[in-house]
């Protein structure tokens, strides 16, 4: 986020943003509720200690944690570096391991705005057919995933999966108050997304992305992993999408190495 507004501004809108009320607050972060009120108003400065007391409370971005200690006169305390750092190297290797484990099945990895970071082979036949533009990097996999000239035409639950997508990617703009994510959010909802399915009552207990290939529809079921309590912002935005077989059809399509999907 972009560093504007002083940090009792930033804290006010955080705190209404999880929905909780100035005693919520100071009680989850064993502060008294007129001290919080005063730093709110900007008649008290909290210290960097209170600061990242009250960041991990409401459980704030480490990006926008950093903006608040800048907000409150505060060096950043958590560092960003690019993903070609060679400090990142080790973690980056031990990504692709985790990535290559999941073959046969496809997964990848993400950053905060849903770019392609690193993918596993088993992606491959789903790139098939795409639009050109839209594999250009950097590469959503948002709009991948959701544009007419994408994998959109193979999706046989299109509305269904438009749907859940949209639902974590509000979840999301909630959970980090990202501009570019809203941004992406309004472009999205106004792709096509068909008719809803015929439901199949007992047999779901998630929604599945399910594509038309030329041997049937493969029917995956998504799982999202993320680093735990990582101190780097990079890394803290890091997220690995795995596609596990909901079926043992789809399993025995993706073990046998099937013929790349097609539009059909």
């Amino acid at each position: 986020m972009e560093n504007t507004g002083s940090i009792g501004e930033k804290l006010h809108d955080w705190r209404r943003r999880r929905r909780l009320s100035q005693l919520d607050l100071a009680i989850d972060a064993d502060i008294s509720a007129r001290h919080l009120s005063f730093i709110e108003t900007g008649r008290a400065k909290p210290s960097r200690p209170m600061l990242l007391k009250l960041a991990e409370t409401l459980d704030i971005p480490l990006r926008e944690r950093n903006a608040w200690l800048l907000a409150a006169g505060f060096a950043p305390i958590f560092p960003e570096r690019p993903l070609d750092d060679a400090a990142l190297r080790p973690t980056l290797d031990l990504l692709e391991t985790l990535l290559a484990a999941h073959q046969p099945f496809p997964a990848l990895a993400i950053d905060r705005h849903w770019t392609l970071v690193r993918a596993n082979a088993a992606i491959s036949p789903l790139l098939d057919n795409i639009a050109p533009f839209l594999l250009e990097p950097p590469v959503n996999v948002l709009r991948l995933s959701l544009h007419p000239q994408g994998l959109a035409p193979r999706i046989a639950n299109l509305f269904e999966w438009k749907a859940h997508l949209l639902h974590r990617l509000a979840r999301q703009i909630t959970d980090t108050a990202d501009p570019f994510l809203a941004d992406l959010y309004e472009e999205l909802r106004h792709y096509p997304a068909g008719t809803p399915t015929p439901a199949q009552p007992g047999t779901a207990i998630a929604v599945p992305l399910q594509l038309r290939s030329p041997a049937g529809i493969m029917s995956f079921l998504s799982t999202t992993m993320v680093f735990g309590t990582p101190l780097d912002v990079t890394l803290s935005e890091l997220a690995v999408e795995s596609f596990l077989p909901a079926d043992a059809a789809t399993s025995e399509m993706l073990k046998s190495a099937m013929v790349p999907l097609s539009k059909g």
